[in-house]
């Protein structure tokens, strides 16, 4: 398993076709993120590019961060030797403590796992009374699909991409699959917001040289369509009873 997850390393590389929607969305959510929740702690599954991991750690007195892949976890530590980002090699299924947390962020993880509504169960013995979940996952049913799709480019829009096996996504999700599965798994939904309304490609965003305010546009109109947007944030609690 963990090969297998370092098989991915390239796709969080600058090069990447996708680095621009990356560097936007990652850097975004973790600012939406601590704008909505409080407390001192929090646990992080999965390290990615390791944007969100350092901004929580400056939000929060204690940051752990659970990562599946060693080569991720060598090149974080590599290129920010001096953080204090407190990082556990572990797979997220095999992750176990008696501690529990004010605040957990699942970001862009349940598209990547054989079954997302099995990690939502497990982790919410990890989440403190009152605490909140956050879940960040790729909207299927995006602007910039939707109209690829009605253009003839996608034969789906529940089909796997070029970017998403690239990634190594497993899942695809749309605000009603998303709603529906946390609520299936003892789930409450405080909030729900959009990551990015994008109705072009991503190369067509780079042709067009579209300035920064313009971007940064893009990410804050988003917040009020989680339909139309590239990715989807939701902010859970345990439901009462629960």
């Amino acid at each position: 398993m963990a090969e297998y997850l370092d098989s991915f390393t390239d796709a969080y590389e600058e090069s990447f076709s996708y680095a621009l929607d990356n560097r936007l969305i990652l850097n975004w959510y973790p600012e939406r993120i601590i704008k909505l929740t409080q407390g001192q702690s929090s646990l992080e599954l999965g390290l990615g590019h390791g944007y969100s991991a350092l901004r929580f750690a400056q939000s929060f007195t204690r940051h752990v961060v659970i990562e599946g892949s060693a080569e991720i976890i060598k090149q974080f530590k590599g290129k920010n030797s001096e953080s204090n980002v407190e990082i556990i090699h572990s797979l997220f299924e095999d992750f176990d403590t008696t501690e529990k947390f004010d605040t957990i962020i699942m970001g862009f993880i349940l598209e990547h796992v054989d079954e997302p509504g099995a990690i939502l169960v497990k982790y919410q013995k990890y989440l403190k009374p009152g605490g909140s979940l956050f879940v960040t996952v790729p909207n299927c049913q995006a602007l910039n699909k939707r109209l690829g799709y009605e253009a003839g480019l996608l034969k789906s829009l529940w089909e796997l991409g070029v970017g998403d096996i690239a990634l190594g996504h497993k899942q695809l999700f749309s605000v009603q699959s998303l709603t529906h599965l946390v609520e299936s798994k003892g789930y409450q939904i405080d909030a729900t917001e959009g990551l990015l309304l994008k109705p072009i490609t991503t190369q067509q965003m780079i042709d067009l040289k579209l300035s920064e305010k313009i971007l940064q546009a893009m990410l804050m109109v988003g917040i009020d369509y989680p339909e139309l947007c590239v990715g989807i944030l939701m902010k859970l609690g345990i439901q009462e009873g629960g």
